[in-house]
């Protein structure tokens, strides 16, 4: 989203990035302009969740319902829609286009309320769920999501434009969703793609101005590394990174793992320092535009920035998902014959190991990602992005 965005106000448009005040000094330093948001409608960190304390069934019903509270509790949505509002009031004309990833209600119907054009970034428009595929528990949350919105559609004074129907409302642009992949990444779900959707790949990243950090320039170039990873914000199990790291070795890959916002206590690191091979970089951030030209093998969680951006790199990789939309893409891996789809329980029967020999040994995976990789590219990535954006501002 970042680079379109930088791309369209070098174009000469206004563009006005709009988030929690978290992001002020990150966007500072890109020249975009920044309006912090004192709520976004997101709720971050979600409720606390003691799965271990409940039933099966109850904790499963306690998942589903933390994650609905997480992107559709009443109070935070109303509360990023007002503030949505007051920032577009504070400008000298309304908004003609609003953009949101798909999980920002507060966006989709302040989008309606101003009459502006609406699109998604993150996820393709699918066809609406039928309520017969679905689990009882989750039916019963698509209701008690049909009436939040039900109630906010009121308080906004929409009719719900930019939603989908249905069993399973969801945020949906009749108009445009940016998808960063293309359209055979989502061939399990090829029936139910709508039209709206448009495919734009992505470049690789460009080799950022500055230097290497002096980690990576200690080791030699022709050394090949692993990446593990979790993501910047997911809280996981130490032992993975451990497993992964011993599995890389063993591949002959020099393990460099990433912990992002993930804080271990002393004892912890301590612990998990003695369980990695000696070879092995432990480090809290690293910058993907350095890394990843050197990368030869990725082991995550499959988030979708993380999945993104080793297909771009042409990197094989073995994704263990744990939450949310994290399975689909790891089945979509597996599917695009990119690298390997292991559960967790799969990694504690000590699965990392052969699952990550084979990929070494496998020319036909590593020339499936770089085939995967050039397609991508050839989609034009953030350029043709922001062209679609731009036709949708002559069409206001």
């Amino acid at each position: 989203m970042l680079p379109t965005a930088l791309i369209l106000r070098r174009a000469g448009h206004d563009v006005r990035w709009l988030s929690g005040a978290g992001l002020a000094e990150y966007l500072k330093r890109t020249g975009l302009p920044f309006h912090a948001l004192a709520e976004t409608g997101w709720l971050w960190p979600p409720p606390p969740l003691a799965v271990d304390e409940l039933a099966p069934m109850e904790a499963v019903s306690q998942r589903y319902s933390r994650a609905l509270d997480t992107w559709l509790s009443l109070p935070n949505v109303r509360a990023g829609g007002e503030a949505l509002l007051q920032a577009a009031n504070s400008l000298a004309a309304a908004p003609d286009v609003i953009v949101s990833d798909p999980f920002l209600p507060a966006a989709a119907l302040v989008a309606e309320r101003l009459g502006a054009k609406f699109a998604v970034v993150g996820m393709p428009a699918l066809r609406p769920l039928d309520e017969e595929n679905l689990f009882p528990v989750q039916r019963q949350l698509a209701a008690a999501s049909r009436e939040r919105l039900a109630q906010l559609f009121a308080h906004f004074g929409v009719e719900g434009r930019n939603f989908s129907a249905g069993a399973a409302p969801a945020v949906l642009s009749p108009d445009l969703h940016l998808c960063f992949f293309t359209r055979g990444w989502y061939q399990a779900d090829e029936a139910n793609l709508l039209p709206q959707n448009r495919y734009f790949g992505g470049v690789a990243l460009r080799p950022p101005p500055e230097d290497a950090p002096a980690w990576l320039r200690e080791i030699p170039a022709q050394r090949p590394l692993a990446i593990i990873t979790l993501g910047t914000t997911f809280r996981g199990e130490l032992g993975f990174y451990a497993w992964a790291a011993q599995a890389a070795a063993r591949a002959g890959l020099l393990p460099i793992i990433t912990l992002g916002e993930q804080h271990i206590e002393a004892e912890e690191k301590a612990t998990l320092l003695a369980a990695l091979p000696p070879s092995t970089r432990l480090l809290q951030w690293i910058s993907f535009a350095h890394v990843l030209p050197r990368t030869s093998l990725a082991f995550q969680h499959g988030g979708m920035g993380t999945t993104h951006a080793l297909l771009i790199h042409g990197i094989p990789q073995i994704v263990v998902p744990h939450a949310a939309d994290q399975r689909a893409q790891a089945r979509r891996v597996a599917q695009a014959k990119v690298g390997l789809q292991l559960s967790a329980h799969d990694v504690r029967q000590g699965m990392l190991a052969g699952a990550a020999l084979a990929l070494r040994k496998d020319e036909a995976v590593r020339e499936r990602a770089l085939e995967l990789a050039k397609e991508m590219s050839s989609l034009g990535g953030p350029a043709r992005a922001a062209q679609a954006l731009e036709e949708m501002t002559v069409s206001v």
